[in-house]
């Protein structure tokens, strides 16, 4: 039944529903602000000290960088003034093995194997599905802006061509995964070289001419029996750097054992607690020096950075279209993932990471970031730990967003810049190739939804424990200076967050 006007009176109910309920949030947000108080500014100021400064680091990081490089400074004044942020990368850096193991074995250890074989799964196909996404928006991307467009005139080559086949690759990654040395694993990885041999290679005959050819000349027909071919084979090497994938794989069967043994692994579950406790208190220390270390990386990248005039112009369309394809995947492609999963504001969750994320930005390392993207999920996001132990370990080993747009989209940029076009079959062939890295956003968010997808195990778990979990984790104060351990008068439930 409608009214004489024809409306609706369904349709007109629901707005007004509507403006009813954007006009009681305008007033609570309105009481809100009303009530704020300089203590609530000063206490707000106080738990966000370090993002604040690392924000402002990085902002008097490229207003110094851009003001520096109109002197022309020469490479080892450019070195010794990137000194401070160096030193910040070797403090992150030294702090990454430990942390790595010590995670891993404690998160393991504290699920059952059916708990961690689930979340494992969801690990594993969350990065398989961004890392798909980044390298599809990275091929679109470059197909519709196509920077590679023009000459390969003012192009020129620089480094070594090393060949490698697949084949080699993947048996690579897999003498990776369980390292013979682990003591070696911590700074160095397999890698197979290749080198020039000669080999003797009989060439067959019919028996007159060879006998005919022996009577006539003894040393002619020795000649003619056997030749020596040239030929390039696989042989044993290895590279600089951690072997993070066999410390992985070790760490995650280690938390196993240790877990399925009970009462007898109690010790080594404590012993490895423990440490992990204790690399995150130094990473706390470390963080008051951060934002001096992030300002100096960042001013000292953009003064060496070469001018975009010099670079030539298909290199600039280049970066820009990297810029682009990552902001895509970042500001769009992942907040929505994680609001269509969890159901919950994305840009909440985000914000919690912002020190993270400058961190990595400054240091240009998600490794090294490591340290600080445990302290922001754990203390500021709130994400379990048991969760994050797990989850960031191995995603910094195998999750591969960033890498995996910008290296899809370097493929096709070198093809149009030397005029060759690739079919859909050759495109799906290169996305296929592609290599592994980190992504620190990638990595967070992906601790955020596995968690939300694991509640009920982890659930279950505690109260299979009793609740120890949860008892442990309001004993335990979070990762602060050793300077504030003496404050016993404070009770346990004032816990600041930073």
């Amino acid at each position: 039944m409608t009214k004489g006007n024809g409306e609706d009176p369904k349709s007109g109910s629901r707005m007004e529903r509507i403006q009813q309920g954007v006009w009681k949030r305008t007033l609570l947000a309105k009481k809100k602000v009303q009530s704020i108080t300089k203590d609530d500014v000063k206490s707000y100021l106080l738990r966000n000290a370090f993002v604040l400064f690392t924000v402002v680091a990085v902002i008097l990081g490229v207003i110094l960088g851009f003001s520096l490089r109109s002197y022309k400074m020469s490479y080892r004044e450019v070195k010794y003034f990137s000194f401070p942020g160096e030193l910040l990368m070797r403090m992150l850096q030294m702090l990454v093995l430990p942390l790595i193991v010590s995670s891993l074995v404690t998160g393991i250890a504290a699920l059952d194997s059916k708990a961690s074989g689930k979340m494992g799964v969801r690990a594993v196909v969350y990065y398989m599905s961004t890392t798909i996404i980044a390298v599809l928006i990275g091929i679109i991307i470059v197909v519709i802006i196509h920077p590679g467009k023009g000459t390969k005139e003012n192009m020129h080559r620089e480094g070594k061509i090393v060949q490698v086949t697949a084949a080699d690759a993947f048996l690579d990654l897999i003498r990776n995964m369980f390292p013979p040395n682990l003591v070696e694993a911590c700074f160095k990885q397999f890698k197979t070289n290749y080198e020039k041999r000669m080999f003797k290679v009989d060439i067959l005959s019919n028996d007159t001419s060879t006998v005919a050819s022996i009577i006539s000349n003894v040393s002619e027909a020795m000649e003619t029996l056997t030749r020596m071919r040239e030929e390039i084979v696989p042989v044993p090497g290895s590279v600089n750097g951690v072997n993070a994938l066999g410390l992985v794989v070790f760490s995650i069967s280690f938390g196993l054992v240790i877990g399925s043994m009970k009462e007898q692994g109690q010790a080594l579950k404590d012993f490895f607690d423990s440490l992990n406790e204790a690399i995150m208190r130094l990473v706390a220390l470390i963080m008051w020096y951060a934002p001096l270390g992030i300002l100096f990386l960042i001013a000292g990248k953009i003064v060496e950075m070469e001018d975009m005039g010099v670079i030539g112009g298909q290199l600039a369309m280049y970066t820009v279209t990297v810029i682009i394809g990552l902001l895509i995947h970042a500001v769009i492609v992942l907040p929505l993932l994680y609001f269509l999963i969890t159901r919950k504001n994305p840009w909440v969750f985000i914000g919690g990471l912002i020190q993270a994320l400058v961190t990595a930005l400054g240091t240009s390392s998600s490794s090294a970031t490591l340290p600080v993207t445990f302290k922001c999920l754990e203390e500021i996001n709130g994400v379990d730990k048991r969760v994050t132990r797990f989850v960031l370990p191995v995603g910094a080993t195998i999750n591969m967003d960033g890498t995996a747009l910008y290296e899809a989209l370097a493929a096709i940029f070198i093809a149009q810049v030397n005029n060759f076009d690739l079919n859909f079959g050759q495109i799906i062939t290169i996305r296929d190739r592609l290599r592994t890295t980190t992504n620190v956003l990638g990595d967070s968010i992906g601790a955020g939804i596995v968690e939300h997808l694991s509640r009920h195990e982890l659930k279950n778990r505690d109260a299979e424990m009793g609740n120890s979990v949860i008892e442990e984790n309001e004993m335990k104060k979070p990762y602060q200076l050793i300077s504030q351990e003496n404050e016993s008068e404070k009770p346990l439930d004032s816990e600041t967050k930073m």
